[in-house]
């Protein structure tokens, strides 16, 4: 409710941010509980069974992302990024589209920069 009284509210509003940091305190706490949870330990074993061939679609999908990349290097149009983009399926191939996009739009604001269209046709 409203009050008239500035110490009152300076007291609500001190408590209010208490509240705040002691629930923050109580969720890093529940987060950091879970983080650091040990492993079951048939879990871990199938980790190692299973390692070289994660290991193996690993080094296929970098290479997939690599040959994702020069493909990039060559589209000058961010609408047509944008296009890849949306299709995109995986994760990192959208991470590097966006970072595409990004070098992109860069390029081009840094090409504005350097030559400012002036308002006469020529």
């Amino acid at each position: 409710e409203a009050t008239l009284d500035l110490a009152e509210r300076r007291r609500i509003r001190s408590a209010i941010r208490e509240l705040q940091r002691q629930e923050l305190e109580r969720d890093e706490e529940a987060l950091a509980s879970k983080r650091f949870r040990p492993e079951h330990g048939s879990h871990r074993q199938d980790n190692k069974e299973n390692w070289p061939q994660s290991q193996h679609l690993e080094e296929e999908q970098q290479a997939a992302l690599a040959a994702l990349s020069q493909q990039l290097a060559t589209i000058t149009s961010v609408e047509e990024l944008t296009k890849l983009l949306r299709a995109a399926g995986e994760y990192e191939e959208r991470k590097v589209i966006r970072a595409a996009i990004r070098k992109l739009r860069a390029e081009e604001i840094e090409g504005e920069a350097l030559f400012p269209r002036s308002g006469m046709a020529t």
